[in-house]
Formats: structure tokens, C-alpha cells, sequence
């Protein structure tokens, strides 16, 4: 559907239909003035000016006009977001707990394959970055449009041994979010741990989110059974346990999906999904050059039906 951002300028549309009434009472005004001589040579003269002058350049006049005011009102269209793009992060849990084997090879090295199926698949235009989160958080690939870097940066990261920030991973997924601004941002949020470390709480990272205007997509990975990751002082087992009920808050409050990976076959399913679920939302894009374009050529037009093509005219 057609907008305009200075709608009030139609306004001047109204003098068109006035003109055009303007202009046949001027001719009838003539046609009943010629009436009143009865020389057939007068009449005959007044009939070869008006060959001479044409109606055509009347109504291009009219129509350079309209498109004058057209370009004018500034109007613009929706067209598909193909120029600007998506921002996307990816904000990767790289705790103690994502060393577990329970995926092949580890769960750390099947989140960063299903994670390159995403960086891969994305477009032209979009840039996407990656922020990993452990007892802190930190950027691992600056948001940019080269995939391939960003790509390979991804398959560098190495497991650590720390608890799970996972608020402090977000603020730090959104940082990079906004910071190409004018595009559509999404977050891909994958954890297979509770929330125990970092200064800044879950929370408040959707808040920060929601501010921004950032879907967060969540991925909680883990096992239909129970993962052992290791043994306390005295022998007992040590599972991993998933929080999954913060990962479908976030998604849900911000507007996106929560996904369950249980081995790496889902995992890479899931990215699949993802990808195919970002939409490239529409743009107001301005068309008024287009207008005085249109107008321009109009303008050559009649010039050269004026001045140049008489012979067309009479």
C-alpha cells in the first residue's frame, strides 16, 4: 500500500480538475465570441490556432504537474528487506557442563556444527556475530557479513571450565545486536545449564531485550535422561540440569521460539528452523525520485511536441 510522508502537499491535487474547468470555459468562451462575427475567414482563423495549440500539451502540462506534487508528498512502498538485512547473534553457553559427551562428539562441538548450518545459510546482506558466556561473557566474532570469518571463528572456540552466566551472556548478545543499527536483530540464545553466575540476572536481560526490540530465540540442550558431568568429594554423581523454564520465558516475552535439542540430530534440525523461520520484514522505501523522474520526461516531452515537433502538431 501506497504512504506518503508529507500527505497535506495531495492537497494541491484539487487544482488539477479546476484547471482542466478553466480551460474548456476559456474555449467556450472563445467559440461563442467567434460566433458573433459572421466572416467565415474569421472563424476559420480561429479554428487554425486552436490546431495550432493543441490539446495534448495542456494535459501534459497537467500531467508534469500532478507528478510534481506527487514527488513532492514523498510516497513511499513497502518492498522486502533485502537491502539492510538482519543482525544475528548467536549466544553460545561454553560452561563446564557443555564438555558432557552425551552429544558426538561433545555437546560444545555439535553446537557449533548445527550452529555453522545457521551462519551459512543466512543472506547476502545480513551480518552475524557470536558471544560465548561461562562464569562471564565475551565476543568471540565481531558482528559482521563475512560468514566465512565469522564461521571460522565459531569452529575455534574451546570449552571452559566456569558456571553459567547466562543473563550476562544476553546483555552482551544485544550489545552486539544494536550496534549496526536500521536492521531487524535476532538472538539465538542456546544454554544446557541453570542461570548461577554473572552480574546481570535473565530478567533483566529480556527487559534489555524487549527495549530493543530484539527476538531472542532459545535452545536448551540436554538429553532425555540424566548426564553425569562428574563426581563431588564423595563419589556422588554430578548431573546436568536444564533450565528450561527461563529459556521459554525469554523467548516467549520477546517474541520468538523456544526450541528442546536432545542430540545433535535435533540440534541441527533446529538451527534448519530457525533460519527458515527469520522474517525479512518490509521497508518504506520512497519512490518520489521515480515521480520527478516521470515529471522530467514529461517535461522533455512536450518541449519537443512545443518547439521542435510542429509538424506533429498541426
Amino acid at each position: 500500500m501506497v504512504g506518503f510522508n508529507n500527505a497535506w502537499v495531495l492537497v494541491f491535487l484539487l487544482a488539477i480538475p479546476l484547471l482542466v474547468y478553466l480551460y474548456y470555459k476559456i474555449i467556450e468562451k472563445k467559440k461563442k465570441a467567434a460566433l458573433k462575427f459572421s466572416n467565415v475567414a474569421f472563424i476559420k482563423s480561429v479554428k487554425s490556432k486552436q490546431t495550432k495549440k493543441p490539446k495534448i500539451l495542456f494535459y501534459l502540462s497537467l500531467a508534469i504537474l500532478a507528478f510534481m506534487i506527487l514527488g513532492f508528498a514523498d510516497p513511499h512502498i513497502p518492498l522486502k528487506q533485502t537491502k539492510e538485512g538482519v543482525n544475528v547473534v548467536l549466544v553460545l553457553d561454553v560452561s563446564g557442563s557443555m564438555q558432557a559427551t552425551d552429544y558426538k562428539p561433545s555437546r560444545l562441538e555439535a553446537a557449533k556444527s548445527a550452529a555453522g548450518i545457521l551462519v551459512k545459510s543466512l543472506h547476502e546482506k545480513d551480518d552475524v556475530g557470536v558471544v560465548i558466556f561461562e562464569s562471564g561473557a565475551t565476543t568471540a566474532a565481531y558482528l559482521s557479513p563475512y560468514k566465512d570469518k565469522v564461521y571460522d571463528k565459531l569452529m575455534s572456540i574451546k570449552p571452559r571450565d566456569g558456571r553459567t552466566a547466562l543473563g550476562d551472556g544476553l546483555a552482551l548478545g544485544i550489545d552486539m545486536a544494536t550496534s549496526i543499527p536500521n536492521k531487524k536483530k535476532i538472538i539465538v540464545l542456546l544454554s544446557d545449564g541453570v542461570s548461577n553466575a554473572g552480574v546481570i540476572s535473565p530478567s533483566e536481560a529480556v527487559q534489555y531485550a524487549k527495549s530493543n526490540k530484539i527476538q531472542v530465540y532459545t535452545i536448551g540442550l540436554g538429553s532425555e535422561g540424566k548426564t553425569v558431568l562428574g563426581y563431588d568429594w564423595f563419589g556422588n554423581p554430578q548431573y546436568a540440569e536444564l533450565d528450561e523454564a527461563t529459556l521459554k520465558a525469554i523467548a516467549s516475552e520477546t517474541g520468538a521460539r523456544y526450541f528442546k535439542s536432545v542430540d545433535e540430530n535435533t540440534l541441527e534440525e533446529i538451527y534448519r528452523t530457525i533460519s527458515k523461520d527469520i522474517k525479512r520484514e518490509k521497508e518504506e522505501t520512497s519512490i518520489k525520485d521515480w515521480m520527478f523522474a516521470i515529471a522530467l520526461v514529461l517535461f522533455c516531452v512536450y518541449l519537443y511536441l512545443r518547439y521542435g515537433g510542429k509538424q506533429i502538431l498541426q
